[in-house]
C-alpha cells in the first residue's frame, strides 16, 4: 500500500530535495507541498495525507500549531524535521501530537524508514529523547499534582514503566523475559486504555502519574 504524505517547509530547495528522494521510493508518494503551516493544515484536510513531514518554524503558522491542528482533525501523523536535536520547540510538537522527529541531514534510509513508521501508527523517538522529555515534564509539572490511571494490570504498569524509560519493544522485550509480540500486544492495550495517540503521550501520562521519576533521564 502506497503511503501519501505532504511535505511542509518554507524552504523550496529542502522541498524539492524530500520530494525527489521520497518519489523515487517504492511504496511512498508525495501528494502535496506546503511553504507554511497555513498551507499544511489545509493540505492535511483537503488529501488526507497518511504522513506530514512538518518542518518547526515557517511564517504564517509555525510547526508547533499546525501540528495541533492536524493531529487534532485529521487521521495523519506527523513527523517533525529540524535543524537541530535541541530545537526548543521539539518537546512543544511532540506534546500536540506529532509521532517522533528526525534531524534534517538524517541518512536517505533512516528518512524512508521514519516515514514507514510513523505510517504504522508507532512514534520515532529514540530513548535519549525520551529521557528528555521527561527531564524537561519534571521542570515544568507541579509534583503534588498527580495524574490518575485507568486500571493497568501488573504487566501492563510494568511495560508502561519501560516504554517511558524510553526502551523499544526488543529492549523491553529482553527485560521482561517476553516475546516482542506479546509486548506490541501490552503496549497496544496500554495506548488504549490511557486513550493515547503513540508512545510519546504514554510517556507523559506515566510522569504526570508518578510512575517515572525524573532520575530516569539521568
Amino acid at each position: 500500500m502506497t503511503i501519501t504524505t505532504v511535505i511542509a517547509d518554507d524552504q523550496t530547495l529542502v522541498r524539492a530535495g524530500f520530494k525527489k528522494l521520497l518519489d523515487s521510493e517504492d511504496g511512498i508518494e508525495v501528494i502535496g507541498e506546503a511553504s507554511d503551516g497555513d498551507e499544511a493544515v489545509k493540505l492535511a484536510r483537503q488529501m488526507s495525507p497518511q504522513v506530514v513531514l512538518m518542518d518547526i518554524r515557517m511564517p504564517k503558522m509555525d510547526g508547533l500549531e499546525a501540528t495541533r491542528i492536524i493531529t487534532r482533525d485529521t487521521d495523519a501523523q506527523v513527523l517533525i524535521l529540524t535543524t537541530y536535536d535541541l530545537d526548543e520547540y521539539v518537546f512543544g510538537a511532540l506534546m500536540e501530537g506529532a509521532s517522533g522527529f528526525l534531524l534534517k541531514d538524517s541518512p536517505p534510509d533512516t528518512l524512508i524508514a521514519g516515514i514507514r513508521t510513523v505510517s504504522r501508527g508507532d512514534a520515532l523517538l529514540a530513548p535519549s529523547v525520551t529521557r528528555r522529555l521527561i527531564a524537561e515534564f519534571s521542570n515544568r509539572a507541579p509534583s503534588s499534582s498527580l495524574r490518575s490511571l485507568p486500571e493497568l494490570s501488573a504487566r501492563e504498569t510494568e511495560v508502561l514503566i519501560h516504554v517511558a524509560r524510553g526502551e523499544s519493544n526488543r529492549e523491553i522485550a529482553e527485560q521482561l523475559c517476553l516475546s516482542e509480540a506479546t509486548v506490541k500486544t501490552h503496549v497496544g492495550h496500554i495506548l488504549m486504555k490511557l486513550e493515547c495517540r503513540d508512545r510519546v503521550q504514554a510517556v507523559v501520562v506515566a510522569y504526570e502519574a508518578g510512575l517515572v521519576r525524573p532520575g530516569f533521564a539521568d
